[in-house]
């Protein structure tokens, strides 16, 4: 079988679509991993299209926690301004929906969830204390690699919605449970489209500055 894994949509329908028009017919069950929700315009309508889509498990990230306790418990102010404006935005229908979402889900040799611990695991980060059994495939810090701790696999997808290295490009992988083999996959879209919503659903300043400052491939 070949799965599809993402996650960190953060409400970025374009790259969401482009995901599935890029890999149309490439797989056979699609999981992400949390964080469909908060930060881009378009968290309704993420959440639709993913439950609209064939063979999918969805995994419930940090920014889901948030939503269902309606509020955002951290102290970054960028992070709080992005929650304060984006869940009045929310439709109550979802709710139930991201409810039911499972903290992780094991499929062939591998074990996904959106982090471990909660904690931002980067390429760099010393982790050897780490206890972690399974070949692991994790979201949560928004930068997409490949590790072998301990004789383990620990694979992050990146985000597909809000890479803050390079914006415009959208990350995530695909494992061929055959073969045990692992893609790292990426692809650009158009950024412009998101910032132009956001700019006319009125934004507030510090989150569109957020965006505006970030690299792209095309800047």
């Amino acid at each position: 079988m070949r799965i599809l894994v993402f996650g960190d949509v953060h409400g970025n329908l374009i790259a969401l679509e482009e995901l599935f028009k890029i890999e149309k017919d490439n797989y056979d069950q699609f999981i992400c991993h949390g964080d469909i929700v908060n930060y881009g315009p378009w968290t309704n309508e993420c959440l639709e299209f993913l439950s609209q889509q064939r063979n999918g498990i969805l995994l419930k990230g940090n920014h889901e926690e948030y939503y269902l306790e309606k509020f955002y418990p951290g102290s970054n102010e960028v992070a709080k301004s992005f929650f304060e404006f984006c869940y009045p935005q929310f439709e109550d229908k979802f709710l139930p929906i991201i409810s039911t979402f499972k903290g992780e889900y094991s499929i062939g040799n591998f074990k996904v969830r959106h982090s471990i611990e909660g904690l931002y695991i980067f390429k760099d980060t010393d982790i050897k204390n780490l206890n972690f059994e399974d070949n692991t495939i994790v979201g949560h810090s928004h930068q997409q690699f490949h590790r072998v701790i301990s004789g383990k696999n620990l694979y992050n997808t990146g985000s597909l919605g809000q890479n803050r290295a390079l914006l415009d490009v959208a990350n995530y992988l695909i494992i061929d449970t055959e073969t045990n083999v692992v893609e790292l996959k990426s692809f650009v879209f158009d950024i412009q489209k998101v910032l132009s919503k956001m700019e006319s659903l009125k934004y507030p300043s510090i989150c569109l500055n957020y965006y505006k400052s970030k690299n792209t491939i095309n800047k």
